[in-house]
């Protein structure tokens, strides 16, 4: 004849009419984190390699242990429970961590190295003080058309010039900046 499942037993919360299933208990829970939560937190340093990783595997083994702890049948297996959960937790925090370091330890393909990003900078830097160089409707002209990405319609009618003026002032500051570029390299 297969066992029974252990009776209801009464709270031990004052005698009040709840009832928990037989195991541990919140206060037994309660208690052996008291005692224990120093020795459970040096088991994973032991296997970790950081304070913070460590506080969170202990913390999260007493959390599954208490959602669990109507299955835990006898109380004083309950310190064999957390050791069990914490050594697990570790592990799959390390397994994690191994992980993410096979994936980040790969360059990204299409990165640009240093001496590119060195060498946009220069460029970037000679262009700003090219255009610092022009007249200022060429300027405006050149800043509107192509890094504001207007027609030349739209900086006309910004401008309050005529297209004419827009093409204008784009062919001669582009003509300048063309020759100020070139003498540079």
């Amino acid at each position: 004849m297969p066992a029974a499942r252990p009776a209801q037993l009464p709270s031990q919360r004052g005698g009040a009419d709840e009832t928990v299933a037989a195991g541990t208990t919140v206060d037994h829970l309660t208690e052996t984190y008291r005692a224990h939560y120093r020795s459970l937190l040096g088991l994973a340093a032991l296997l970790l390699d950081d304070t913070a990783s460590c506080e969170d595997v202990v913390q999260e083994a007493f959390i599954r242990v208490h959602s669990a702890r109507n299955r835990v049948r006898e109380p004083e297996k309950t310190l064999a429970y957390l050791r069990q959960t914490v050594v697990n937790l570790s592990r799959s925090a390390l397994r994690r961590r191994i992980l993410g370091l096979k994936l980040l330890s790969k360059p990204m393909p299409d990165m640009a190295s240093a001496e590119e990003g060195a060498y946009d900078q220069l460029e970037r830097d000679a262009l700003i003080k090219a255009m610092k160089g022009l007249q200022r409707r060429q300027r405006e002209v050149l800043v509107l058309r192509y890094f504001a990405d207007m027609t030349e319609a739209q900086v006309a009618e910004t401008l309050g010039v005529s297209l004419g003026s827009v093409k204008a002032y784009g062919s001669r500051g582009i003509a300048a900046l063309r020759v100020v570029m070139e003498a540079q390299t």
